[in-house]
């Protein structure tokens, strides 16, 4: 009786370790589809660099940022924004500023689009953040 009692509780302990490493393996499983990256955050101000004047209305900013991006990402994500600064003369200046997130891509092709916003936008440059995130495209249960 007590070798049937011994051999059930190591045939139980055998589950329960099975079952246990299931567990972990199920629960690191989504860590791995978490990848490591570069959240790239471009703030391009739209008044032309020479004049200080808008470059185009809001509007049309947008749909030209767009299609640059579009041709270099594939994808954007913009969110409108106003910017100011106090200049040299102490005058208030601002402008309207189109705030870009990039995910998934690299800094050579961030700058490559920068270039060509630059020219579009005639700026001296674009403010880009680099910051380290974990990214993960969640589906769903």
């Amino acid at each position: 009786m007590y070798k049937k009692i011994g051999i059930l509780a190591l045939a139980l302990a055998l589950i329960a370790a099975g079952l246990s490493a299931a567990s972990l393996i199920l629960a690191a499983k989504p860590a791995e589809e978490k990848t490591a990256d570069i959240q790239y955050v471009l703030y391009l101000g739209t008044n032309d660099k020479d004049t200080n004047e808008p470059v185009c209305a809001p509007e049309e900013a947008k749909e030209k940022a767009k299609e640059i991006l579009i041709k270099h990402f594939g994808g954007y994500t913009i969110q409108e924004a106003n910017g100011g600064w106090v200049g040299d003369d102490g005058t208030l200046y601002q402008e309207y500023t189109l705030v870009i997130y990039l995910s998934d891509t690299t800094a050579d092709k961030v700058h490559q689009a920068s270039d060509d916003l630059i020219a579009a936008f005639n700026q001296s440059s674009v403010l880009i953040q680099m910051n380290r995130t974990e990214t993960e495209f969640y589906a769903g249960k």
